[in-house]
């Protein structure tokens, strides 16, 4: 992957899929007594949320750094990071203004 817009918008995607997840999660719950299984899942979730996340904004500009282009590899990494800056502000402004 060479854009970083793509890499932003996956990152975008894939917590809306673990949000949606975790908003109708509860419904997928067949107990109401407390588990220890629960804290093991988010626990689960948020290291494999950090890999992902992890890869997806540092995996080609770590690439080009190693490769020799760390300029270039500092301007993709501060790309991905003010893409994806954009997209969580248009979502703070969706919040703000009502719309979901």
């Amino acid at each position: 992957m060479k854009k970083p817009i793509l890499n932003a918008v996956l990152a975008a995607i894939y917590i809306i899929l673990i949000s949606t997840l975790m908003f109708y999660g509860d419904t997928l719950s067949r107990t109401e007594e407390p588990s220890v299984i629960m804290p093991i899942g988010m626990l689960s979730l948020l290291t494999l949320s950090v890999a992902v996340m992890g890869y997806l904004f540092t995996a080609t500009p770590l690439q080009m750094y190693i490769d020799g282009n760390k300029a270039e590899a500092v301007k993709f990494f501060l790309r991905t990071l003010a893409s994806f800056a954009i997209i969580t502000l248009v979502v703070f402004l969706i919040i703000a203004i009502g719309i979901i």
